[in-house]
């Protein structure tokens, strides 16, 4: 299984709401984590393939910015 990481702008527990439906709508996500105290509200998505692509439109759709920390 692979962690991908995130840099979001998503701030509060009202914008969690508005994406949560979104990630939990992806095929593969076997789960994920959004650490809104992380001054890079940051996002741990845990998959067996690379969704990168699907979890950066779902967070856009959202209305939020997304960026992924290569590791």
């Amino acid at each position: 299984m692979k962690t991908l990481r995130f840099k979001t702008s998503v701030k509060c527990t009202g914008c969690l709401v508005s994406v949560r439906p979104l990630l939990n709508a992806i095929k593969g996500i076997q789960g994920w984590d959004l650490d809104l105290n992380s001054p890079d509200s940051l996002l741990s998505v845990h998959c067996t393939e690379d969704l990168t692509d699907m979890i950066k439109a779902a967070v856009e759709k959202a209305g939020h910015t997304i960026s992924k920390i290569e590791e």
